[in-house]
């Protein structure tokens, strides 16, 4: 398999995962490796296969969805887990955050969309379709109560930077930037990564790359 990214499909739709499995296969640096159709069979085979992105739904028989994600974030670190669901509501959304997904599609994405999106994840960025996090309309930017300076942190943030490539991208320490996240998530009150990248999308305090 080289260097393809692994992955494991989760629905409890044959034909949703048939779907996938044909998008995927015809993308050279993707190869699929496993099928599951409830939550915790899609536990079990992540630990045994440990695939680079588990691309599953949020509703699930069984397990829910955004429980076995948990469970899988919690026990497979370096596996990405991927929602793709028909739900486009907002708490759908914040769930899959809560439980460590890295990203959120929704099954109308296109085939160009999945693919980059699998491919995404893995190099370690946050992916969430633009649908779910468009800005409001509200002019945040104005009454924005963080400096010039933790701005330009926060789009390298939404950008997938880390504090390491933040910190050169600005000439400053990671340590700066690191007490620059800090401010920012506190300001904000956002305490985690991906939840602030979709509050500051939504709130028009930075744009996707």
């Amino acid at each position: 398999m080289g260097g393809k990214i692994k992955v494991l499909l989760v629905d409890d739709h044959v034909l949703v995962r048939r779907g996938f499995r044909r998008v995927l296969e015809d993308e050279p640096g993707i190869t699929v490796v496993g099928e599951a159709g409830d939550g915790a069979q899609a536990v079990q085979m992540a630990r045994e296969l440990n695939p680079g992105v588990v691309l599953m739904d949020c509703s699930l028989p069984g397990l829910n969805g955004l429980f076995a994600a948990g469970q899988i974030v919690r026990s497979c670190p370096r596996t990405a887990v991927l929602m793709c669901s028909m739900h486009s509501e907002e708490k759908w959304v914040r769930g899959a955050i809560e439980a460590g997904a890295r990203g959120y599609l929704h099954k109308s994405a296109t085939d160009l969309q999945l693919t980059s999106a699998i491919q995404r994840v893995v190099a370690g960025e946050f992916v969430f379709a633009p649908d779910f996090i468009e800005p409001n309309g509200r002019t945040a930017q104005a009454k924005c109560p963080l400096s010039a300076r933790e701005m330009e942190v926060l789009q390298l943030i939404v950008e997938g930077k880390s504090n390491r490539e933040i910190a050169v991208s600005l000439a400053v320490g990671t340590s700066t930037v690191a007490a620059h996240r800090n401010n920012i998530m506190n300001t904000l009150r956002v305490h985690k990564t991906a939840l602030l990248i979709v509050y500051a999308i939504r709130n028009g305090l930075a744009c996707l790359p």
